[in-house]
């Protein structure tokens, strides 16, 4: 490019206005402005458009990360409904046929009753009219005996046929517990008020609309915060509890003395909470050194050195492994190695040479269950919420948060 004052090549650029000039500029129009080589320039450029380029590496990222996020959100949110859909499909068929029971059973009742009622008084219809045609029979024989003209006859006669027949009660009402009818129909309307009143309180779809939020801030998630209590019976020794047993810390080589117990982990470094978690459920931890973040079932095996009893190496349990330099998840003995940089806690300094991952404070790590749909996953808790991995699957059985502490030093801390 040419200087059209100067008709020179622009190989100066005057930082003072922003343009490139030329050498005779320098000393005409921009003198004593800051000025510099081109080239100079270029390199200066060059290192912030290194910042620049990162930061957008960096934004891309995290949003990529957010992106999963919420497709696994948008997935985990379908399983809930469609598995929310099925329960009420089911609940609802329950509930009906149980309705249904219920007017059948009331019919019967209603219909027992009436032959009841109309037996008795059948019997008390046959006994009337047998009652009036003695009655009858006897006025008729009476009218006779008048006009007889023999006393003796007459005599002997009266004294059997004035003795009356032996009457029916007439107090004794067949129907009156016709009246039990009102109460049949009474309960049958307080039900149906009743279902009725719960429909347009509109309670169910209340119900829904808070169990499909899916949480996004902390604040979300701990609205369904779990207190947990460690089960002392299954604490292994090489692990001390402290600070009312809310802190684990590893011991090793120095042993803790504990009593036998059937449920006792009895070789590796871990323990479960005497708590399960069902429905949607989120609790966090501090942890420092080498650490497993756990959901475990109950039947997990306790003795021994097989991968049985180890959090994360069966299909018993799922297991975050955390460490100062990198994380792991693992179920059935299966690793998969995660893109989380770890920022050391002294420094604040993330070390992540590939460029690959996505730096987390791993001071505090929040865990979140939602045993209806199935998902289990790990967040970094600090201002943000940051997903370090989440797994979908199914759970059959209650789970019960675990944690491995190993290497001498490292700590776990239920918050």
């Amino acid at each position: 490019m040419i200087c059209q004052t100067h008709d020179k090549l622009l190989e100066v650029f005057c930082r003072t206005d922003q343009k490139f000039i030329c050498v005779l500029c320098t000393i005409d129009e921009h003198k004593n402005h800051d000025t510099v080589s081109a080239a100079v320039q270029r390199t200066e450029k060059q290192k912030q458009l290194k910042d620049t380029q990162r930061s957008f590496q960096q934004r891309i990222q995290q949003r990529e990360k957010d992106l999963q996020q919420l497709r696994e959100a948008v997935q985990s949110h379908k399983r809930s409904a469609h598995t929310a859909v099925e329960d009420s499909e089911r609940i609802f068929t329950e509930l009906i046929r149980c309705i249904e029971r219920s007017r059948s059973e009331a019919t019967q009742r209603i219909r027992d009753q009436e032959k009841t009622a109309v037996s008795r008084a059948e019997e008390r219809l046959e006994r009337l009219e047998q009652e009036i045609n003695d009655l009858r029979r006897r006025d008729a024989e009476l009218e006779q005996l008048s006009h007889t003209q023999d006393h003796i006859h007459f005599l002997q006669s009266f004294q059997s046929l004035s003795a009356p027949p032996e009457s029916t009660d007439v107090n004794d009402n067949p129907f009156s517990s016709l009246s039990s009818f009102d109460g049949v129909r009474e309960s049958v309307r307080q039900l149906r008020d009743k279902l009725e009143d719960f429909c347009k309180e509109k309670k169910i779809s209340d119900r829904v609309t808070l169990s499909n939020i899916v949480p996004r801030t902390r604040n979300d998630f701990l609205q369904y915060s779990h207190r947990l209590t460690l089960d002392l019976n299954t604490v292994n020794e090489l692990l001390r509890l402290s600070e009312r047993n809310r802190v684990i810390t590893d011991t090793f080589p120095e042993i803790q003395s504990y009593p036998d117990h059937p449920d006792r982990f009895d070789v590796y470094q871990q323990v479960l909470c005497r708590e399960s978690v069902c429905g949607r459920c989120y609790w966090e931890i501090e942890w420092s050194g080498c650490v497993d973040i756990s959901v475990s079932y109950k039947s997990i095996s306790r003795k021994g050195l097989g991968n049985e009893c180890v959090f994360g190496c069966n299909d018993q349990s799922w297991s975050l492994s955390c460490s100062s330099s990198s994380y792991s998840f693992r179920h059935n003995n299966i690793q998969t190695k995660l893109p989380i940089k770890p920022i050391s806690m002294r420094t604040g300094v993330c070390v992540d040479h590939s460029r690959t991952g996505v730096c987390v404070d791993h001071s505090r790590t929040g865990v979140c269950v939602d045993h209806g749909a199935g998902t289990l996953s790990f967040y970094s808790v600090s201002d943000t919420m940051i997903l370090i991995h989440t797994v979908q699957t199914t759970f059959t059985q209650p789970l019960y948060p675990g944690f491995g502490v190993y290497d001498s030093g490292s700590s776990v801390k239920l918050c």
